[in-house]
This record gives C-alpha cells, sequence and structure tokens, in this order.
C-alpha cells in the first residue's frame, strides 16, 4: 500500500505554494457571508465510503467500479451506506481553460462515466479536492479555481466533496471555506460538503455555516492506541472528541474521521468498539476498507442495523462520557422518543463487569426499561433501576434503554 505524507498549513506550505494562485483571491472578510442557504442534505451523518484509508493513491476506475459493486450487493447499501468517494489522486493536470483533468490511465472513461455507474446503482458519488495550490499527493488544488472546479464536478454528477488543507499558505481557513462553500451553492448542484482542515483551525466556531461536517483531528491509523507522526490511534481520536458534543447537530456534524473497521490493524472485538463509539459520536460512518474483498465479521460489523440506528438517531444529538474510571467509561446517547443508548467501554486487558444506573441516564430510579444488547441481541423486559454486564478487554457492551410506560 502506498501512503503520502499529508504536509500541514505553515511554513512549508507557504513556501511551496504558486504565488500566481494567490493574486487576486478575496480576503477574509470579503469572503465570508454566504449566498445561499446550506443544502439540508445530511440530516444525519453521512454513510459511505472513501478510498484513502486502504488504497491511498492507487486507486483505477476498475477499483472504484469494484467497490461501488460490492457496496450494492453486500447489504452495506440497504444498511444505509450511499456515498462512494474518491480521495487524492484522481486528478492529473488543468486543460488550457483551467478545467481540472482526470489522470486518463487511471480514469480512462472519465470521472462523470464512472459517476453515471455509481448512480445507477443507486448510489451517490463523491470527490476530494484541496484549498491549496496542491492536493496533499501533490495533484492540483483548487485554490484560485473554486468556482470553476464546482462547476465542473456538478456537471459529473458529483453529490459529495472532501475538502483538504494542505499547500496553503497563508489562507484564512474560515474564508477559504466559505468562498468554496460559495461556489458549490452557485453550482447548480446540491452537493454535501466535508470540510477537512484537521480542526487546528477552531472549525467549531464557524465550520457549521459552510460546511455539513468538518474534521475534529488529523488522521486516524489503523490502530488501537499507536500514534505516529499527524496520525493517530483509535483511542487518541477518541478523547479528542469526547468534549465536542455541543458543536454538533442535524445538518453539521463533528467528523472524527473515516472507519478502519476492516483493515487489519485491530481485532474484531476492537473493531465493534471503533464502531460502536463513532456511532455515540454521531460520527459520519465512512468505511475505508476494500468492500470487494471484505469478511463476514467486517460486514457484520459495519451493517449492524441496530448500532446505524443510534448514529442516524433524527435527534442528532452527540453522546457523551459520563464517568472514567480508569480504563472503564460510560457513555450515553440521547435518542429520539426517551431512549438512551448506552455504551459500556472497557480500554483495559482484562474483562471487567460493568455497571450503569438509570439515574445516571437522568431517567427515574425505579423505572422498568426494555434493555436490548445491540450486538447480542438479546432483550430483557422489565429492567429496573440499572444494568451490569462483564465486558471483554478492549471491548464494548452496548445497548438501547427504552422506558416502559
Amino acid at each position: 500500500m502506498e501512503f503520502m505524507t499529508k504536509w500541514r498549513g505553515g511554513l512549508i506550505a507557504a513556501l511551496l505554494i504558486t504565488p500566481a494562485l494567490m493574486v487576486g483571491h478575496a480576503s477574509a472578510h470579503e469572503t465570508l457571508g454566504l449566498d445561499a442557504p446550506k443544502p439540508q442534505i445530511a440530516l444525519t451523518p453521512p454513510m459511505g465510503w472513501n478510498s484513502w484509508n486502504k488504497f491511498a493513491c492507487n486507486i483505477d476506475e476498475a477499483r472504484i467500479r469494484a467497490v461501488a459493486d460490492a457496496m450494492a450487493a453486500s447489504g452495506m447499501k440497504d444498511a444505509g451506506y450511499q456515498y462512494i468517494v474518491i480521495d487524492d489522486c484522481w486528478q492529473k493536470d488543468r486543460a488550457a481553460d483551467g478545467t481540472i483533468q482526470a489522470d486518463p490511465e487511471r480514469f480512462p472513461s472519465g470521472i462523470k462515466h464512472l459517476a453515471d455507474y455509481v448512480h445507477a446503482k443507486g448510489l451517490k458519488f463523491g470527490l476530494y479536492s484541496d484549498a491549496g495550490a496542491k492536493t496533499c499527493g501533490g495533484r492540483p488544488g483548487s485554490a484560485g479555481y473554486e468556482f470553476q472546479d464546482a462547476r465542473t464536478w456538478a456537471s459529473w454528477g458529483v453529490d459529495y466533496v472532501k475538502y483538504d488543507w494542505c499547500y496553503t499558505g497563508t489562507r484564512n481557513a474560515e474564508a477559504a471555506y466559505t468562498l468554496m462553500a460559495k461556489a458549490l451553492r452557485a453550482s447548480g448542484r446540491d452537493i454535501v460538503f466535508s470540510i477537512c482542515e484537521w480542526g487546528d483551525n477552531k472549525p467549531a466556531e464557524w465550520a457549521a455555516g459552510p460546511g455539513h461536517l468538518w474534521r475534529t483531528t488529523g488522521d486516524i491509523r489503523d490502530s488501537w492506541d499507536k500514534d505516529e507522526g499527524y496520525s493517530h490511534g483509535f483511542l487518541w481520536i477518541l478523547d479528542h472528541n469526547a468534549d465536542l458534543w455541543k458543536n454538533s447537530g442535524p445538518n453539521q456534524w463533528n467528523d472524527p474521521d473515516m472507519l478502519e473497521v476492516g483493515n487489519g490493524g485491530m481485532t474484531d472485538v476492537e473493531y465493534r468498539s471503533h464502531f460502536s463509539l463513532w456511532a455515540m459520536l454521531a460520527a459520519p460512518l465512512i468505511a475505508g476498507n476494500d468492500l470487494s474483498t471484505m469478511d463476514k465479521a467486517t460486514l457484520d460489523v459495519l451493517t449492524n442495523k441496530d448500532v446505524i440506528a443510534v448514529d442516524q438517531d433524527k435527534l442528532g444529538q452527540q453522546g457523551r462520557r459520563v464517568s472514567k474510571n480508569g480504563d472503564l467509561e460510560v457513555w450515553v446517547r440521547p435518542l429520539t422518543g426517551g431512549d438512551r443508548a448506552v455504551v459500556l467501554f472497557n480500554r483495559g486487558a482484562e474483562a471487567k463487569t460493568m455497571s450503569v444506573d438509570w439515574e445516571g441516564l437522568q431517567l427515574p430510579a425505579g423505572m422498568k426499561a426494555t434493555v436490548k444488547d445491540l450486538w447480542s441481541k438479546q432483550v430483557t423486559k422489565g429492567v429496573k433501576g440499572g444494568y451490569s454486564a462483564e465486558v471483554a478487554p478492549h471491548g464494548v457492551v452496548m445497548i438501547r434503554v427504552t422506558p416502559m410506560v
């Protein structure tokens, strides 16, 4: 697998950005303020697939078709997954009139033809670009071409744009993303706008205006707890999203990055924890594995409809970590109709018995409830006062608590 280094904005990017692209750029105050309302097309967190985590730059037309075929046929589409998103390295150069060009060797039929293929499967299609002179992989970025690129993507049938933050020099993040949001809204097509500036420029303070979702951290890596450079293991990403719940809601989601489920760096137990806690965070569920070759264990995690229902709950309220005792944590998420989703999470290396009481869920202490374990599917009725279960090391017990009337 080929991995690309994603350089952050700053001195290196400032030195590498093409000076000509900075000429004529609007200042921050000139680009703030949007001419059209944000399309209401992400009332629940987006669900789909992105090419980067598994393939990085090793992408081509045949590979994307195979993934689309698998999403449609495997049960993932039926479970709610919609978007097939091509990340970096699909671009090659620009035509004489500035129109962005796909790599003709990798995508000989062109992007529109590929988008049409995805749409024919009943799915939606997404692309990647960057607010800088270059993408993180060194391909042409959209700086200076925002409106032209947005019109081109719309003409191709693009439904989702992931917009990165490499080679941006001294650009103001809010202004740059607002400018692209204006371009997308003027394109004539409703397009989900995924802001990917890694949480460095305080997106919680401004990203809900231009974007439907925004990255909160640097890149995730397929690891339980290993951090290296700009990429971080599951636990680090989780901890850095624990206190961001106030910023999230329908049509404006915190994005802790794509899923690593099925990529081989964690166990099946750890992947269930990863998926469960992303659902508690109301995170976009963007698979990052090879759907065309995944095993049954991976598919079972990615298509657990009870866990997905928590992620997609229309109340749109992100869950919170309400208790932490060493390696033992309790996470709670309010759901539509007064239900609660609860995750008992054991970060440690030994199995532990964990408990939650109804008062801790802001429910009456003497209340009776129906409790469903969302992984074992066991349903227990008339549960009074609280709930206890043994939790495997690095594992979760995820339950849905429904008050009995």
